[in-house]
């Protein structure tokens, strides 16, 4: 398939990531927020009737990434992807998936995934490893309200963008070794001279080339099946989801799969490398390397593990 980012989408992640050069500090819980709302980010999945972008995910797909890059912490793709079903006033969401609400704390709105619906809640936090994605439990207060919109949709959108952000948490991580090792000198010369680290730092390098290619074409999937589960009338409009999700739904779900599986593990392999090359340093609060490796584990755990994609995507292919 020939595949192309058009000239607007670029130009709307340019402006993401001019944004989040100048203003983000990954250790500061909402940083950037502000900037990024003021720019339509948030609200780009949203259609314009309701004060939205009207764009589709794959638009979308590289900007996410650079909020990957940047380690921007907060609910970033839980309130990116439930804006369309979060209604006029929102400004930040947390999605509740399996008893944890991640930054339930700072969300105007908690939305069930099983549902979707929206869920009154006390939250009670628990011990996170990565301070800019902070994990709650909670106990529901009241009665849920009614979200239009399928949970199978919005939780293959956060997978996806979870999986974008993974990949530019990997080039982030794959250009602070390139440039470390460019710079760290041993018997004379740069570490990056030695082949044992040039091999490495390669083999992130085509991890991360062949895990991105796989979350645009997750992003593309998921766009086409909820175009033509909408590309009828109103009348029929909830047989032709049912129709569409039974012919269609497996071949998405394992895009979806392969793509959070294949950015895990190159995230995963970015942040071992990374250590590897930095040295007991990578470990020390000297750097700010900390920030990208505990986001590349609690993206990897967030919407299911690459291990359980993998498997996903195995029973997908040949059959449970």
């Amino acid at each position: 398939m020939n595949f192309a980012f058009t000239s607007e989408q670029l130009a709307f992640a340019a402006a993401v990531r001019d944004v989040l050069r100048d203003r983000c500090d990954p250790s500061e819980r909402l940083s950037c927020w502000k900037e990024l709302a003021e720019l339509g980010f948030f609200g780009a999945l949203a259609p314009e009737e309701a004060g939205g972008l009207g764009l589709s995910l794959i638009d979308v797909v590289p900007a996410i990434e650079e909020t990957g890059r940047a380690a921007m912490p907060g609910p970033v793709v839980e309130t990116l992807v439930a804006a369309p079903f979060a209604g006029e006033g929102v400004t930040r969401v947390s999605l509740l998936v399996d008893g944890v609400a991640l930054d339930a704390d700072l969300a105007d709105l908690v939305v069930d995934v099983t549902g979707p619906s929206a869920v009154p809640v006390r939250p009670e936090p628990r011990r996170a490893l990565d301070p800019g994605r902070q994990p709650f439990g909670v106990t529901v207060t009241g009665e849920p309200e009614r979200l239009p919109g399928s949970a199978e949709a919005l939780l293959r959108r956060a997978t996806v963008g979870t999986a974008a952000q993974l990949v530019g948490v990997a080039r982030q991580l794959l250009a602070r070794s390139v440039g470390y090792a460019k710079a760290r000198t041993q018997f004379g010369r740069p570490i990056g001279a030695f082949q044992a680290v040039k091999h490495q730092l390669a083999d992130v390098a085509i991890a991360v080339e062949f895990a991105a290619p796989l979350v645009y074409r997750a992003a593309l999937s998921v766009d086409a099946l909820a175009e033509n589960a909408h590309s009828v009338d109103a009348r029929g409009a909830a047989r032709a989801e049912r129709s569409v999700s039974a012919d269609r739904g497996v071949g998405v779900d394992r895009d979806v799969s392969a793509a959070k599986a294949a950015a895990g593990e190159a995230a995963a392999l970015a942040a071992r490398t990374a250590l590897q090359v930095h040295g007991a340093i990578g470990y020390t609060s000297e750097l700010d390397l900390r920030f990208w490796l505990a986001r590349t584990w609690s993206l990897g755990a967030a919407y299911g593990t690459s291990a359980e994609h993998r498997t996903r995507v195995r029973e997908a292919v040949f059959g449970a």
